[in-house]
């Protein structure tokens, strides 16, 4: 499977490098799936749906399914967070997997930076981290992408893994 990575701090626009990479990329022929790593409990059903009552009443897994679309939700309960690859194990088929976060998982990434955060760059201290994307000019001896290049940055990330 190939994967590819987008991280950085927190409001670097990672998650808007992400959305807009996977429709170019679709928009390329090309089937993409994502992961989002989150660090916080992340609620994805609301109080008063049915499956958020099944998880409530203690279901371990609960899959939700209609004509359009299902999810399956699993409750850790206490249990470790799993690593990423069995998750990735969970996905179907698919040309790529964008991950977004995860920054120190073995796969390769692209970092996204604006100076605003005042955050420090962290591919000097992060050998996964292949590119960086950018709000101004950096010196750094990896290729560097303006955040807005999505184009570009798909044509890299598509010679990195092959496609």
């Amino acid at each position: 499977m190939r994967v590819y990575g987008v991280t950085g701090w927190k409001n670097t626009g990672k998650t808007t490098l992400t959305e807009r990479l996977v429709a170019e990329l679709v928009g390329q022929g090309l089937r993409i799936s994502t992961v989002k790593h989150a660090h916080h409990a992340t609620e994805i059903d609301h109080p008063g749906r049915d499956s958020h009552r099944h998880r409530m009443a203690g279901a371990a897994q609960v899959i939700v399914a209609s004509p359009v679309r299902w999810a399956l939700m699993t409750e850790l309960r206490g249990a470790e967070e799993p690593p990423l690859a069995d998750l990735l194990a969970h996905l179907d088929p698919c040309d790529l997997v964008l991950i977004e976060g995860y920054k120190s998982a073995p796969h390769p990434k692209i970092e996204t930076w604006r100076k605003a955060t005042g955050r420090d760059l962290l591919a000097p201290q992060n050998a996964t981290i292949r590119a960086i994307a950018s709000d101004g000019p950096l010196k750094t001896a990896l290729p560097c992408f303006d955040l807005n290049d999505v184009a570009g940055i798909a044509a890299f990330i598509r010679a990195e893994v092959g496609l």
